[in-house]
């Protein structure tokens, strides 16, 4: 139909936008600043970065990964974020079987990818990506007819890793999992349902070891339990792979 084609349209639109913004985010977390306080600017020179550079994916592309001012290389993680946006667009497309169903796909993911490069760049799950992806969890677990189970999800996921963090700081004395990774979980069981928590946090938990020895091993490091680990872009990895294969017809 006219209509389902241009809303897909749309969304790739929307997903190499926001794939740029959240590739900012993530980088002006890195450096402390804020996202929304000061304008694009080149992190090379300084120079402020006008609307025509700012166009995703297509801007990067004509200015050849660098900056117009001073030449500088553009960081490949920000074209590559921009193209993400687009493919998970296209995943959600490519799963849905209403409109209605495709936008919520296509946002859960996006904000799944925030989150996730956000944490990996600044071991940092801000607030308000984690109350966004609150509030898709829930609508889709409303338009699934399961709103009761989304609710449950998203108190079980926050409660058990609530319980983790308390826990661990008992008998260890230090914080060991932080209250983003809370928030998140919370946010993964409105949309999940609490039976997928356990699978998402499993594979989570597998993808952080393999990737942290095999970079240990890789700078000749002992492997040891003390390096901090953005655990929340393993959740974030693992809950959008369930998500996926819940939405083929898989189990968990």
């Amino acid at each position: 139909m006219p209509e389902t084609f241009a809303l897909a349209v749309f969304l790739c639109l929307s997903g190499a936008a926001l794939g740029s913004f959240f590739a900012a985010w993530a980088d002006r977390l890195a450096r402390g600043q804020s996202i929304v306080a000061q304008p694009s600017a080149c992190g090379a020179c300084g120079a402020r970065i006008g609307w025509r550079d700012l166009v995703p994916v297509l801007s990067w592309l004509w200015l050849g990964g660098r900056c117009r001012a001073c030449g500088a290389a553009i960081p490949k993680r920000l074209f590559y974020a921009e193209l993400g946006g687009v493919a998970l667009a296209s995943v959600a497309i490519w799963i849905a079987a209403t409109p209605w169903e495709m936008v919520l796909g296509a946002l859960f993911l996006w904000l799944l990818m925030g989150l996730a490069l956000c944490d990996l760049a600044a071991f940092r799950l801000p607030d308000p990506l984690n109350a966004a992806l609150l509030a898709v969890g829930l609508a889709m677990a409303w338009q699934g007819g399961t709103l009761a189970e989304g609710l449950i999800g998203a108190g079980a996921g926050a409660g058990a890793f609530l319980a983790i963090r308390l826990g661990y700081a008992t008998l260890r004395g230090r914080e060991g999992l932080g209250l983003g990774d809370v928030k998140l979980m919370a946010g993964l069981g409105a949309a999940l349902g609490w039976v997928a928590l356990p699978l998402v946090a499993l594979l989570a938990a597998l993808a952080a070891m393999a990737v942290t020895v095999l970079r240990r091993r890789a700078v000749a490091k002992d492997v040891t339990g003390d390096e901090e680990i953005p655990f929340g872009a393993y959740l974030a990895a693992a809950a959008g792979a369930v998500w996926l294969l819940a939405a083929r017809g898989g189990v968990y």
